[in-house]
């Protein structure tokens, strides 16, 4: 299971190599496209819901123009829900103010401000998922240098990131070792685990001098180069001005409410 979840890590760098017309747009781009939807999404009042999923239009046309795989994605979300579900499981419990009535049903405003927290998480974090899965994170990094984010920034946010895959295969070498002497015993797993924290944090620290030393026997100033060259094209202006004018449009028109009224005869 561990050994299933560390190499699944990688998957999202892995579907950024694809060729697709989402994979041939400009980082920068990307990134700036992204930012703007998400604090766009972020930006609706708590008990917005409607207005929300028509908002769902940029995931899907990543989703479907990148040819990324949805249950990957999908599961990648629910992997993380849990986080939103604590934020906002309390809200129906404290928040009883009577939103309105379906088929005979009193929703109360506690419910409608959770739903809007669920659907934002999902907008929001789909979006940086596949944001990774079409550009990749140094893609990322390297976008964010280039529209002036300090450099040192940037070079911290990249080492984190792969750190964290170094800081994963050094646990799972402690998982394996313990697994072969308890010989997959169950007993008080708790006393076992707790200690392997302070164990994971010394060695992480030596590996991390270790991999220090060996950057800066192979010549590195603080800088991270990359053979990837940037062009921004036609076609990136174009998804880029779509994306944001799209996005801006839903935000500030309440199409679910004209389309009600529409319907409705109004």
């Amino acid at each position: 299971m561990f050994d299933r979840e560390f190499f699944a890590l990688g998957t999202l760098d892995c579907l950024s190599y694809r060729d697709s017309p989402i994979h041939r747009i400009d980082p920068r781009a990307q990134v700036t496209a992204s930012l703007i939807y998400v604090t766009a999404v972020v930006s609706f009042p708590r008990y917005e819901v409607l207005r929300l999923l028509p908002l769902s239009f940029f995931p899907l046309l990543v989703l479907v123009l990148g040819d990324i795989p949805f249950r990957f994605v999908a599961k990648k979300i629910l992997l993380v829900s849990p986080f939103a579900l604590f934020i906002g499981i309390f809200n129906p419990l404290l928040d009883r103010a009577p939103a309105f009535s379906l088929f005979g049903v009193t929703v109360t405003a506690g419910w409608v401000s959770f739903a809007s927290i669920m659907v934002k998480f999902t907008l929001t974090v789909s979006t940086a998922l596949l944001l990774v899965a079409t550009t990749s994170f140094p893609g990322i990094c390297e976008a964010l240098e280039r529209m002036g984010f300090p450099r040192a920034f940037v070079t911290q946010l990249l080492f984190l990131y792969r750190f964290l895959f170094v800081l994963a295969e050094e646990a799972m070498r402690m998982v394996r070792a313990r697994e072969n002497r308890s010989f997959g015993g169950r007993g008080r797993e708790w006393r076992k685990t707790v200690p392997l924290f302070g164990t994971l944090l010394v060695r992480s620290f030596d590996r991390a001098e270790r991999v220090y030393h060996a950057m800066l026997s192979r010549g590195f100033q603080g800088k991270v180069t990359s053979l990837r060259t940037f062009r921004f094209s036609g076609a990136d202006l174009l998804f880029l001005l779509g994306v944001a004018g799209g996005t801006l449009l839903l935000r500030f028109v309440d199409f679910p409410l004209i389309v009600g009224r529409w319907v409705l005869g109004g």
